[in-house]
């Protein structure tokens, strides 16, 4: 049954009888997107598009709220006036430039490192909600416990490569906040991890604490990448103080910040594909440009996140056409650029129905033939962001699972077309399923689902009639059962706690806005 405990999908080590057959152990970690990339724009449109965003920044201008920010754009050659930056081509040319285009992202084991580049492949799921929802418990504030499940299920499996901002753990004050999250990652997850940009006391401190549970000196840390954030415009034109601050913290400590403008097509974008992906590329150009200017060569992944409202009620829509288009042409100007991307899935679903399935496969598709590197909100995510169900994160790897199979092609040698051990051995009107090369492989060929029931109705039936949302409780349950674990020797684990104690008796550090 696609239930059996004994079917941990993506994970190493399962216990079998020495006896038994192969285990099927495939491994999801370092992928690659095997689809060629498609347009929607011709080249000439998408130039035009391209030049089109760096006259918006020269003539109308971006608006920064931080003041050390105004301060190294006009130290770059910008012109500021009040808290409006006009920022010349020559200036977003040279940041180009100067930005790397394969960043090494290192892990807490080298073997979860990862490359983030134009063509590798990297899923994350559903990150950001206030709320968290499942079938037991019902939908509910996220809190801790949220969080550190999410944590364990992303670890799980290896599909995802890099952790996310799962939920709000709003049990947690926000002064301390970080502390929790960031130790949680360190206790549970040896995957690369995700940190909070919210004021320069909060970055330090996730700093610090990265550096001691690693292991690693001040200039080990400075040397690598070891942690990412999002970087979120406001849409339009705006960069707001924390994320302006975010930008420059990340930057001149050498760490990843994935700029993401959130664009709605019809509310805080322009309603064409054309229109919003111009004004998100503008904006992710100037935050670029920004970061390079803290520190030249500071590692930066273009993004995008542009929708569309529905027009009847204003809500975001995701998972429609549109977004698929979207999402095709912000991979048309990231690969103009010639840097890492992320795009993202999502659903605006309210519950984990086909709805939910159909807009996060269609979102995801359209990631995957737009050649993002790095896609956010792969599982999980409802409500268009509000929630993430457990469920969903479930029944939403059964397809990146089956997207990460596709990543490793296939082969037709001799071996594999088996011509003396499987062709030349059935007979006409023969059956397969005892030939040579069937028992050579029938354990390991195919993919094992994990929350897919193949069984006939009859057989189905008797096991409860159970539907997906129904299995992929039971999946998640037997994952949190196990004891975790922990992803962090021990004595940089009590070392990383006495920093928290430390920090927190002196008051912890309230994000700054």
């Amino acid at each position: 049954m696609a239930q059996d405990a004994s079917r941990k999908e993506g994970r190493r080590g399962r216990r079998r009888d020495a006896t038994a057959a192969p285990t099927r152990t495939p491994n999801y970690r370092q992928l690659r997107n095997p689809f060629p990339v498609m347009s929607v724009f011709s080249d000439d449109e998408a130039a035009n598009m391209h030049e089109t965003a760096l006259r918006t920044l020269e003539e109308l201008g971006f608006r920064v709220l931080l003041p050390e920010a105004r301060t190294l754009y006009a130290q770059g050659g910008a012109r500021v006036e009040d808290d409006m930056v006009y920022i010349g081509r020559e200036i977003v040319e040279a940041a180009l430039a100067s930005a790397p285009r394969s960043i090494h992202c290192r892990a807490g084991a080298a073997h979860r490192d990862t490359v983030l580049e134009l063509g590798t492949l990297n899923f994350q799921p559903g990150a950001g909600a206030p709320h968290a929802t499942d079938l037991n418990r019902g939908r509910r504030p996220g809190s801790a416990r949220d969080y550190r499940d999410y944590t364990r299920i992303a670890q799980h499996y290896d599909v995802f490569q890099m952790m996310s901002p799962s939920v709000e753990p709003q049990d947690v004050p926000v002064h301390l906040r970080h502390y929790f999250t960031t130790l949680a990652q360190m206790e549970l997850t040896d995957k690369f991890p995700f940190m909070f940009a919210r004021g320069t006391p909060q970055a330090r401190d996730n700093f610090e604490m990265l550096r001691i549970a690693r292991g690693l000196s001040e200039v080990e840390f400075a040397g690598g990448v070891h942690t990412y954030t999002i970087i979120n415009t406001n849409s339009p034109r705006t960069l707001d103080m924390p994320m302006a601050q975010g930008l420059i913290d990340f930057a001149r400590a050498g760490q990843l910040s994935i700029i993401t403008p959130f664009t709605l097509m019809g509310a805080m974008a322009p309603i064409t594909v054309a229109g919003a992906i111009t004004l998100s590329h503008a904006e992710c150009l100037a935050a670029i440009t920004l970061a390079q200017l803290a520190k030249p060569g500071a590692p930066v992944c273009y993004g995008t996140f542009t929708s569309n409202v529905d027009m009847k009620s204003g809500a975001p829509a995701f998972g429609t056409p549109t977004h698929f288009q979207a999402s095709l042409a912000a991979g048309q100007m990231a690969r103009m650029v010639g840097l890492p991307w992320r795009s993202a899935a999502g659903s605006a679903a309210n519950i984990n129905d086909v709805q939910a399935a159909n807009e996060n496969q269609m979102g995801l598709w359209g990631c995957l033939l737009g050649g993002a590197t790095v896609v956010i909100h792969a599982a999980g995510w409802l409500e268009g962001g509000l929630t993430v169900s457990y469920e969903k994160l479930i029944t939403d790897v059964e397809v990146l699972n089956m997207v990460a199979e596709l990543c490793a092609g296939n082969r037709a040698g001799a071996d594999e077309i088996g011509f003396a051990n499987a062709l030349a051995h059935v007979a006409p009107q023969g059956h397969f399923f005892s030939a040579p090369q069937t028992m050579e492989r029938y354990s390991t060929e195919f993919y094992e689902p994990v929350v897919h029931d193949y069984a006939n109705f009859g057989t189905w039936t008797d096991r409860g009639a159970l539907d997906a949302n129904q299995r992929a409780t039971g999946v998640w349950e037997r994952i949190l059962a196990d004891e975790p674990p922990l992803m962090t020797p021990g004595d940089r684990l009590e070392e990383l706690r006495a920093f928290i104690d430390k920090r927190t008796t002196e008051g912890g550090a309230p994000p700054e806005s």
